[in-house]
């Protein structure tokens, strides 16, 4: 920290992180807001970050990645519904004395992207040496030492000219637990694993590279599409400096893009750590939600897993049995119901006669009736949901009444506190919400996130009552 009499300069800075970097606690940036609109209207009622996955907050996740990992003290920066993220980190097991991670809260109301905040750690000072950078709601169950380790190593050998490794995942275009609109080809060099070329793919027929890759000096370099961004970084302090000496970055795509356009004029390098082991994602849109959600269930996570309560939640403890079936304590099954596989039961909820689930998630203090089928449901806390009810592929929010003879189709979403039916069936994409349009499209500006302009469209069809309903792909609107 600077001392009371004012900043550090940062050649001072520099010179101190060098002689005390490997004493120094590691620390972690965590950005509780996505500074983008992919989880509204649901997020008009709930910070993203405090959404539920697998009956735990993201934001949990992620610290305890964290924590999990070595990280001492972590910095949580937050804009929207601030106060909300902040109430709940005080009554964590994060804000606690035996805490080996300790969280400090940080909140502004202006802060309007990534680049905001790290201007913001240089302009406090609060970064002593080499720092994790992600964001709330990253899931996964890396260690990043061996990342570090190389990242600290090649600072210590090149005279600090590597300021960030970007962390990614062996994973095969396609598959499930990548995010189509997160999808990159990068070149890099074969031996030091410096970036060359960092591009998104989504949206893209043809590919462009810079002739400068192949006079970079390097001996040999790869071309790869065969990664999965988990949006973790381990950064120098010099990436705080950088954002402030440059007010066009607003994202980490602009970083790095600025950094490999200027890496001849000023000298600095951008590495990736590539990993075959772990899991890492970040729950990007609802089309993640659904994969991230699933792979916890599954155990892809391990040791985070549904019956460790690793947020420490009273009361909050669930039985595991075979194919995947958690049970939380008080939970009633009426005759004849069948969980199949993959599904997690928070406490206290009933559930009537009958009922088929599956690959699903129900929240605490649910009520459901006989005759219910779920399949790759997603239902959280306080719902009601009558009888011959039909739930495939959706989320249902807090406190939503769903009525008899209620059939939801595929990728459909109902936010907080909706009443829905009798006797309807919502085709494929439908939103239904509290909030009227115009209240959406005032809080639509400003913000700057790295896929703010992907798929986005302010087409919106307006219904009678207080609620909105409008075709959506699960996640991104269309």
């Amino acid at each position: 920290m600077a001392s009371k009499g004012g900043k550090q300069s940062r050649s001072d800075r520099k010179g101190a992180g060098e002689q005390e970097e490997e004493e120094q606690p590691l620390q972690a940036v965590l950005v509780a807001d996505s500074f983008n609109r992919r989880f509204f209207p649901v997020t008009k009622d709930q910070p993203r970050a405090l959404l539920p996955l697998g009956n735990v907050s993201m934001i949990d996740h992620t610290l305890e990645f964290l924590t999990s990992t070595g990280v001492q003290e972590t910095f949580v920066f937050c804009c929207w519904m601030a106060s909300k993220i902040k109430e709940h980190l005080l009554n964590s097991k994060w804000c606690r004395p035996t805490s080996p991670n300790t969280v400090h809260i940080i909140t502004s109301e202006l802060y309007r992207s990534l680049g905001d905040v790290l201007r913001d750690v240089d302009a406090k000072s609060l970064v002593r040496s080499d720092f994790v950078l992600v964001y709330g709601d990253v899931v996964s169950n890396f260690d990043v030492s061996q990342a570090l380790q190389e990242h600290r190593h090649r600072r210590k050998m090149e005279k600090n000219i590597s300021v960030m490794t970007m962390i990614f995942k062996e994973s095969s275009p396609g598959h499930r637990s990548r995010c189509e609109e997160d999808d990159v080809i990068v070149a890099v060099d074969s031996k030091s694993q410096r970036v060359l070329h960092y591009q998104k793919t989504h949206g893209l027929k043809k590919l462009q590279f810079p002739m400068n890759i192949f006079h970079s000096g390097s001996d040999e370099f790869e071309i790869r599409h065969d990664l999965l961004d988990c949006h973790i970084s381990i950064c120098s302090p010099q990436v705080a400096e950088l954002f402030t000496d440059n007010f066009d970055y607003q994202t980490r795509n602009d970083f790095v893009r600025g950094i490999l356009v200027n890496e001849e004029i000023l000298g600095n390098q951008i590495h990736m750590h590539v990993t075959k082991d772990g899991y890492g994602a970040r729950v990007s849109n609802l089309l993640m939600y659904d994969s991230v959600s699933s792979d916890f269930v599954r155990r892809w996570v391990y040791p985070l897993t549904p019956e460790s309560n690793f947020a420490d939640h009273k009361g909050r403890s669930c039985t595991y049995s075979r194919h995947n079936v958690y049970r939380g304590s008080g939970v009633s099954l009426g005759h004849g119901s069948q969980m199949e596989e993959n599904v997690l039961i928070g406490c206290d909820t009933s559930i009537g006669a009958n009922c088929h689930i599956s690959n699903s998630v129900i929240g605490n203090n649910c009520t459901i009736g006989d005759n219910v089928i779920l399949d790759h449901a997603y239902i959280w806390n306080n719902v009601h949901i009558a009888s011959n009810v039909t739930i495939s592929q959706s989320v249902v929010c807090d406190k939503t009444v769903i009525k008899e003879d209620v059939k939801l189709n595929k990728q459909c979403v109902l936010a907080f506190n909706v009443v829905i039916g009798p006797n309807i069936s919502l085709p494929e994409g439908t939103v239904v919400s509290m909030h009227h349009p115009e209240e959406e499209e005032d809080d639509d500006d400003e913000f700057l996130s790295d896929d703010a302009e992907v798929g986005h469209s302010k087409d919106k069809n307006k219904q009678k009552g207080a609620y909105r309903v409008c075709a959506v792909k699960f996640g991104v609107e269309s």
